[in-house]
């Protein structure tokens, strides 16, 4: 389960932050993630639970927005969802590995309070 470790990265970053601006305390942690990632969301806000205590995130609420996949076909210059991970342009049938966004794994924003 890796994403123990990841949503322990998370928080140094976000503690880290928040005591770099001298805060007292994190509200809240937002976090995208893309379908691609590999995350399983549940597993983080498992982690995260268990991680926050005993520290200035101890009561914060954890906000997970999940991203979907976008591929870009070169060969009609469009965007498109794929379906079920079959990655075919639905405008031209071309078959399309440009993945515009799906991969995001990332601390969007932290909420904290003095």
């Amino acid at each position: 389960m890796h994403e123990v470790s990841i949503m322990q990265n998370t928080l140094d970053i976000a503690i880290a932050q928040a005591q770099e601006n001298s805060a007292k305390k994190i509200d809240n942690l937002t976090m995208n993630i893309g379908k691609l990632s590999g995350v399983i969301p549940e597993a983080l806000e498992f982690a995260f639970d268990i991680l926050i205590q005993g520290t200035i995130a101890e009561n914060a609420q954890l906000k997970i927005k999940t991203i979907p996949i976008v591929c870009y076909c070169q060969s009609c210059d469009h965007n498109f969802q794929p379906a079920e991970y079959i990655f075919e342009c639905p405008q031209c049938q071309e078959i399309s590995i440009n993945i515009v966004t799906g991969r995001e794994l990332e601390l969007a924003s932290v909420v904290v309070s003095s």
